[in-house]
């Protein structure tokens, strides 16, 4: 197996564990909140492709994947916020 092969095989293993993970953490977040729920889905959607595309995009790659965890965090306190404020 190829280096590049082994990298893809651990990104696409990454993936499908956070993926998992957060279906099994939908059922109990995201109850009553259907946009918050789309929006962190997307995000982590957006992360997957950052992650799978080619590195050299003169910093601005690394900085998007970046912003996209912070607002994926943003996302799951407001969702949280609102679990213990209902």
């Amino acid at each position: 197996m190829s280096i590049m092969s082994r990298r893809q095989a651990l990104t696409a293993a990454v993936v499908a564990i956070a993926l998992t993970t957060a279906g099994f953490k939908a059922g109990e977040d995201f109850q009553g909140q259907p946009h918050m729920a789309a929006a962190k889905q997307s995000l982590i959607d957006a992360q997957k492709h950052l992650t799978a595309a080619e590195a050299d995009k003169g910093g601005h790659r690394e900085k998007a994947m970046k912003l996209v965890k912070d607002a994926i965090a943003e996302v799951q306190a407001g969702i949280d916020y609102a679990a213990q404020n209902h």
